[in-house]
């Protein structure tokens, strides 16, 4: 058994052009951490965690990270701090796959 569950989650999240797929890779009593997948010109949509702080892990491609106002392209590896009530989303303005991890500390109530 591998401690590593990464490769087994990704293997099932291929979403089709303007999908999300997602997957629950770690959920405890004070974290969470999900995979996102999102497919050529998919959108998660604008939100925010009013009491928790969100950190994007961009694991694979290019995602455009959505934060307030702002818009940046972040190429993998990379990581974007949202901070708690701060709206933030993300689009895939690729031909290509990309997957990022979202983690949430503390979890929402």
């Amino acid at each position: 058994m591998s401690l590593d569950e990464y490769d087994t989650v990704l293997a099932e999240l291929e979403p089709a052009d303007g999908e999300i797929e997602t997957a629950e890779l770690v959920v405890t009593d004070d974290v969470l951490v999900k995979a996102f997948a999102l497919g050529p010109g998919a959108e998660l949509p604008a939100h925010e965690h009013a009491d928790s702080t969100n950190v994007f892990h961009v694991l694979e491609g290019t995602v455009t990270v959505v934060q307030g106002e702002q818009s940046e392209a972040i190429t993998a590896p990379g990581v974007v701090r949202h901070d708690r009530g701060v709206a933030h989303g993300a689009r895939n303005e690729t031909d290509e796959t990309v997957v990022f991890t979202a983690s949430l500390c503390p979890l929402p109530s």
